[in-house]
């Protein structure tokens, strides 16, 4: 008789879906809000890189003028995109076990609950500002103005943008507008689920 053993591949496989399975309690519309977050940030992130790597608009589209003078352009933009990634994904911790529990492999933490408030305050504030940061962008973006009423500025990104990098651009963008009240979403599940443990 042949004893199949799992491959490393597929060990790993099931300890991801393990580790980032639903908890019992989470409902369906939180579950695919969770899992939509990481989704709706990843085109701006995509966008970015690409403006490196095809050196789509100028200096300005990359944040140059906006960062110190020591990080190179490029990296700053690689470096926000997989932060904003990383970010938008611990948005999956509010419905998977890891959210409640913190896991083995964190020094002196490991194994221990995690009281609700430490995930649900800062899901929540930062649910607000993601909502006002990206509605406010977009809004001032949509005027051609500022939040002052002023005209938008020469060496504003976007208008080094013209035609299909620009469309693309708002394309990739559109879906920021979504992470704050998903996360609001996940965050209001995850308090109903988690209101009464102490």
């Amino acid at each position: 008789m042949t004893v199949h053993h799992p491959t490393a591949p597929g060990r790993l496989r099931t300890a991801w879906h393990n580790a980032h399975a639903p908890v019992p309690g989470v409902p369906r519309w939180a579950r695919i809000a969770a899992y939509a977050i990481p989704f709706v940030v990843l085109p701006s992130g995509l966008w970015r890189i690409m403006t490196v790597v095809f050196h789509i608009g100028d200096d300005d589209t990359h944040g140059a003028g906006q960062i110190p003078s020591w990080l190179p352009g490029p990296v700053y933009v690689v470096g926000l995109s997989i932060i904003s990634e990383l970010l938008a994904f611990t948005a999956i911790g509010l419905i998977a076990a890891w959210g409640e529990v913190v896991p083995r492999w964190i020094p002196l933490l490991g194994g221990r609950r995690v009281r609700p408030f430490a995930a649900i305050v800062p899901a929540a504030l930062g649910a607000t500002v993601l909502t006002v940061l990206w509605t406010a962008a977009f809004a001032t973006e949509m005027s051609g103005r500022t939040l002052q009423g002023d005209p938008l500025p020469a060496d504003y990104p976007t208008k080094a943008l013209h035609g299909w990098q620009l469309a693309f651009f708002e394309v990739t963008y559109i879906p920021l507008l979504l992470w704050g009240p998903l996360l609001a979403a996940v965050c209001f599940a995850y308090w109903r689920r988690r209101r009464h443990v102490h």
